[in-house]
């Protein structure tokens, strides 16, 4: 039997961990040996790992391998992958995130796994650190690029990003394959249902304009609220949600203050349920500075709600065709106005609904198996492991 091994830095709250988990479960179920390995959630991330209890998967536990960048507990962080990979004599390894796929695909080599890949679901060279930590991460990840059998990603813009901005690995070494997530409660959600708002007090006749995810830095939250302080003077009647938690929630708190708008946004923290958010939203709003394929944006395709978004990374695929408002990035009058116009016009809602079906057809866990599963038969045929 084929043994492949999805490693990842850890299962946090966000757009891999609903990903990995389930991609593993449907492997199982095609009749490979897969398994995931995993380090620790780090505090104020949130903790998705109680969905491998529900796909009844145990995850192998590599303690160090978590979000913070230490070089002598990064060296033991390899050694420790190294002795699991012997243990585990895998076929494939296929790491995600960046301190997983620095460590993992290293380790992979010196413990002579035969397929290396590592999927960018983003990448952190542009807005996170500054120019000169930028500069080594791009080395070592050319580095560690070299020891991959390939390198995959998750949109077409993040592949020419990697190969053509950020000069990663040669064009011919990036392949695009898309991911997925379990939609089937979000496909069947029947819009209008306000049972969310009447929990928070929102009025059922209010605009409501969400941003789902983690409140910290690179999802620059500050230029959401700028936006929507210039949408609240011509709209004022709307009400914005901030759904998540983060390192920055006391100062995205201030903020709201500071702009008047503490009448106007709630916070309200994590959410596991999500189809009574989106049966009720009217809006959602991603302002990242950098992005892969942004978990929020699918469920709102899914869903039929209407996004407007800032045209980075995977976004500009998603929302390709017109399937929702692109503005540049760090422009707030742009987003405050693409929020005008995506709550004002006639046209926007059905437009969303009529795309409902085509974005579950392409963004839901089955299809997105079937992708990586023929992805990794290519490769294991080419290596006569098949």
């Amino acid at each position: 039997m084929i043994r492949i091994l999805n490693v990842i830095s850890r299962l946090n709250i966000g757009g891999i961990s609903p990903y990995l988990i389930p991609l593993t479960r449907c492997l199982r179920e095609a009749g490979f040996d897969a398994q995931l390995a995993a380090g620790s959630v780090g505090l104020n991330e949130g903790d998705m790992s109680y969905l491998t209890t529900q796909a009844g998967i145990t995850v192998l536990d590599v303690p160090r391998l978590g979000r913070d960048i230490s070089p002598l507990r990064d060296l033991a962080t390899v050694r420790d992958l190294v002795r699991l990979f012997r243990q585990q004599r895998p076929h494939i390894v296929h790491t995600h995130t960046a301190k997983a796929g620095f460590a993992g695909r290293l380790a992979a080599k010196l413990a002579g796994v035969p397929l290396i890949f590592h999927t960018y679901h983003g990448h952190v060279f542009g807005q996170y650190f500054s120019p000169a930590k930028t500069a080594l991460y791009k080395l070592l990840d050319r580095f560690t690029g070299a020891l991959s059998t390939q390198i995959v990603t998750v949109a077409q813009n993040l592949r020419r990003e990697l190969t053509e901005v950020h000069h990663i690995a040669a064009p011919d070494r990036v392949e695009v394959v898309i991911p997925g997530y379990d939609l089937r409660a979000l496909r069947a959600l029947q819009r209008g249902d306000h049972s969310f708002r009447a929990r928070l007090g929102i009025p059922p006749e209010a605009p409501l304009v969400g941003i789902v995810g983690r409140i910290v830095p690179i999802k620059n939250h500050a230029l959401f609220l700028e936006a929507a302080a210039l949408a609240y003077k011509t709209i004022p009647e709307a009400r914005f949600l901030i759904v998540g938690d983060g390192e920055l929630r006391a100062q995205t708190e201030a903020q709201v203050d500071a702009l008047g708008l503490r009448e106007r946004v709630i916070f309200t923290g994590w959410i596991t349920d999500l189809p009574p958010l989106y049966s009720t939203l009217d809006l959602l709003v991603l302002c990242s500075k950098a992005e892969g394929l942004p978990s929020s944006i699918i469920e709102a395709l899914v869903t039929g709600v209407p996004v407007a978004a800032t045209a980075v990374g995977g976004v500009v695929d998603l929302l390709a065709d017109h399937l929702g408002a692109l503005v540049p990035s760090e422009d707030a009058d742009a987003l405050g106005e693409a929020i005008i116009t995506q709550l004002r016009d006639p046209q926007v809602k059905p437009r969303a609904e009529a795309n409902r079906t085509a974005a579950f057809d392409l963004y839901h866990i089955e299809p997105s198996a079937q992708r990586i599963e023929a992805y990794y038969r290519r490769w294991l045929g080419l290596r006569g492991l098949i």
